[in-house]
């Protein structure tokens, strides 16, 4: 199992206090891609991000490791999520966002662990990432050239036009973390995507779904965010204007309301579910 970290992303010392967000990120960045929509969802939930094999505090991987097939699939990074989150609350149901990559793990919770989602929201991300050949010579470019290589592609694609011309630092951070990342961990996280493919499954989520996808976002277009959404059991679907890949630090304000709004609804949903469940039952023991 991949070994990942977590940072507590709300103003609460201790978790525990309010229901648990967990939040995902893409390829490349850090926990800090949520820093902005988690000050505005602070007040109101437990928030609690992890960084990707490689990336931010998460250790690194043995180049060994990294060579095909790859460290983890992300099916086990979900897992490790999993097992992140039981360190620290066991046992605890949670709302999950994930973007891009982060965003596939998410899928991946929602297909093997449904019993620990109250939601699950994909921003900026898809049931399947490109050609398996593309990422795995993605991976061995990183590998021996380091992530700085990253920089200038993905500059063009995480955002939408003038975002780095109008908002410089935060795109600079962004851009920092992914030159500091481990280029075997990012190499890693590559070939798992290489062979991430929930096309097949996705009927099978039946939380509450929702889909993000930017105006500009070329790596996971509008158009898989609906496809999610009409194939998931209760999805829904929202384009956010000028935005591209990193919806959470392009417009965080957007991002946290409408976080808000579907973990609200989700949990109004499953209060009517366990309402009708008790009504059921009432019935039967007549």
């Amino acid at each position: 199992m991949p070994k990942i970290k977590a940072v507590r992303l709300s103003p609460r010392m201790h978790l525990g206090e309010k229901e648990l967000v967990v939040l995902g990120p893409s390829l490349g960045t850090s926990t800090v891609m949520w820093d902005d929509a988690a000050r505005l969802l602070g007040d109101h939930y437990d928030l609690l991000g992890w960084d990707l094999p490689g990336h931010g505090i998460s250790p690194g991987i043995d180049p060994e490791d990294a060579a095909a097939p790859g460290a983890f699939t992300m099916a086990e990074l979900a897992d490790a999520v999993i097992a992140l989150v039981d360190s620290i609350e066991p046992g605890v149901r949670f709302h999950y966002a994930g973007d891009s990559a982060g965003g596939a793990v998410g899928a991946e919770l929602a297909l093997a662990h449904p019993d620990r989602l109250l939601s699950l929201a994909m921003l900026c991300s898809s049931p399947k990432f490109g050609e398996p050949r593309a990422w795995n010579e993605r991976a061995d470019a990183v590998a021996a050239q380091g992530t700085a290589i990253r920089v200038e592609p993905s500059a063009e694609v995480w955002f939408a036009p003038g975002f780095l011309a109008e908002h410089p630092q935060e795109a600079t951070r962004l851009l920092h973390t992914l030159r500091d990342a481990d280029r075997f961990g990012y190499a890693a996280v590559c070939r798992a995507l290489a062979g991430y493919d929930v096309r097949g499954r996705f009927g099978e989520i039946a939380l509450p779904f929702l889909a993000i996808a930017g105006e500009f976002d070329t790596v996971s277009p509008f158009s898989d965010a609906e496809w999610m959404a009409q194939h998931a059991q209760n999805g829904a679907a929202v384009r956010l204007p000028a935005v591209a890949h990193i919806a959470p630090t392009e417009n965080p304000a957007a991002v946290a309301d409408l976080l808000r709004a579907h973990f609200s609804a989700a949990n109004t949903a499953s209060k009517v579910a366990q309402s009708t469940l008790s009504a059921i039952d009432e019935e039967q023991q007549k």
